[in-house]
């Protein structure tokens, strides 16, 4: 399985996992800075719940990311937003490199 070129992976995103909801709130853990290719197109996507809502930014990074929808994202522009979903690539046997891509609100 090939991986997204590492070339691509112009910006450093800080990924905190969203580990549940607390009595005092969500609650993430540490932080991870991870090299991403961020889009900041608006678009729509369907979240988790089902609804229709509007991200803000796209963010691939490479297969295997710890992120759930729910995690914090910190953007290279200093903006922090919320994973809506997330989506792992592959075409296995295909040229197309694999990827995570998360559409953050």
């Amino acid at each position: 399985m090939n991986r997204v070129p590492a070339f691509l992976l112009r910006h450093r995103v800080v990924v905190a996992p969203y580990l549940g909801d607390s009595a005092y709130g969500p609650q993430y853990g540490p932080g991870v800075e991870v090299r991403a290719l961020v889009d900041p197109a608006r678009r729509l996507v369907r979240a988790a719940d089902g609804r229709q809502t509007t991200a803000t930014a796209t963010v691939i990074t490479a297969p295997g990311l710890d992120c759930a929808p729910g995690s914090r994202l910190t953007l290279p522009d200093g903006r922090t937003t919320t994973a809506l979903t997330v989506a792992e690539h592959t075409a296995p046997g295909l040229p197309a490199p694999a990827c995570t891509e998360v559409s953050c609100a």
